[in-house]
C-alpha cells in the first residue's frame, strides 16, 4: 500500500471544497492587495488562485492529475517567487541609500 492511500475513502467533494476554500482565501489577499497598491503581491495571490482553480479541474474529471499538479505547481512557484521579489523591494525601499 502507497503511503497516504488512505485519502482515497474521502469523497472528491471534499478535495474541491478544499480548493474552493484555498481559492476565496488567495482571491480575496489579491484584492486586497490590490487595492492597497501593492500589485505585485496583489498578481502572486492572483497566481495562487488560479492554481487552485486549475486543480479543481483535475477533481471535476476536466484535466489529469498530472496535468493539473504541474500547471498548479508552476503556477504556485511564479507566485512564491513574486511574494519574495515584493518582500524584497519593499525591505530594500525602506533602507536609506548607501554612501
Amino acid at each position: 500500500m502507497p503511503i497516504g492511500a488512505f485519502i482515497n475513502v474521502f469523497p472528491p467533494a471534499v478535495f474541491l471544497l478544499v480548493h474552493l476554500v484555498a481559492f476565496l482565501i488567495g482571491a480575496y489577499f489579491a484584492y486586497r492587495a490590490f487595492g492597497a497598491g501593492l500589485t505585485t503581491f496583489g498578481w502572486a495571490f492572483t497566481l495562487y488562485a488560479l492554481a487552485e482553480i486549475v486543480y479543481m479541474t483535475y477533481h471535476l474529471d476536466i484535466t489529469v492529475f498530472l496535468f493539473a499538479h504541474t500547471i498548479s505547481e508552476v503556477l504556485d512557484l511564479v507566485a512564491f517567487v513574486l511574494v519574495f521579489v515584493a518582500g524584497v523591494q519593499r525591505v530594500l525601499a525602506g533602507r536609506p541609500a548607501a554612501t
